[in-house]
């Protein structure tokens, strides 16, 4: 049984989310939360597989109490608003905008991807099986279209912010040893697990073992996190 929290401020929508989800015989909606303030202590309570957020809320927003999830924080460091979790939920954002400057953020953050509000009701059921699966919930061609939406925005000119990503970003592939590398640039490319190990000349059981060494290596979440690293290196060609 795949176990659901709810954070959304709309009553209407978390009832509609309720119904649409409680008619699958694998998924259980454990909790509600309001505000992305509630949403640690229900994690600690309910320990959910899936957090269905929402970005736009009063108080803390789906966004920080995303970064906040995802932090792992000790319990020990101080003011640390979340317990450290061995394994937290995925979270899945929910927006009313496909092309939102805030999903990169919460992409950034470790969210496991996005739907749409509007999107049909299976469909939000399967991506709510996905990101279980570990798989991201966010197409290769969305996440191109999201990161180039952001770079677009500056005018062609690079800030500090994205020179300092850059940098960090070339650092951490240089950890990666050269079929790792080879891999992520591929994932960041937009190719699957299937297509890299056609293209690479290897299994896909080897491919699969790549991606958790790189996970690994680069303390990332999901396969969308290798993509925005392997962009923001400027590899994605």
């Amino acid at each position: 049984m795949i176990r659901v929290l709810l954070v959304d401020d709309d009553p209407l929508v978390r009832s509609g989310l309720r119904l649409m989800l409680g008619g699958a015989p694998d998924v259980k909606v454990v909790a509600e939360a309001t505000d992305g303030a509630e949403v640690a202590a229900l994690v600690a309570e309910h320990s959910p597989d899936v957090v269905l957020m929402d970005i736009r809320m009063p108080g803390m927003d789906g966004l920080a109490a995303t970064e906040a999830l995802r932090a792992r924080r000790s319990p020990a460091s101080p003011g640390s608003p979340v317990p450290e979790m061995p394994h937290p939920p995925e979270v899945l954002v929910l927006t009313t905008f496909n092309t939102d400057e805030h999903v990169l953020r919460a992409l950034r953050a470790g969210a496991a991807g996005f739907v749409l509000k509007d999107t049909p009701p299976q469909e939000i059921v399967a991506a709510v099986r996905k990101v279980v699966a570990g798989e991201p919930v966010l197409s290769p061609a969305v996440t191109q279209r999201l990161i180039a939406q952001v770079s677009e925005g500056t005018d062609g000119r690079e800030t500090r912010a994205e020179r300092t990503r850059a940098e960090r970003a070339r650092a951490q592939l240089a950890l990666l040893g050269g079929r790792e590398r080879e891999v992520a640039v591929a994932v960041g490319q937009g190719r699957t697990n299937a297509e890299i190990a056609a293209e690479l000349y290897m299994s896909v059981p080897t491919v699969k073992t790549h991606v958790s060494r790189i996970l690994a290596k680069l303390d990332l979440n999901n396969r969308v996190q290798i993509a925005l690293v392997v962009y923001d290196a400027g590899e994605a060609r």
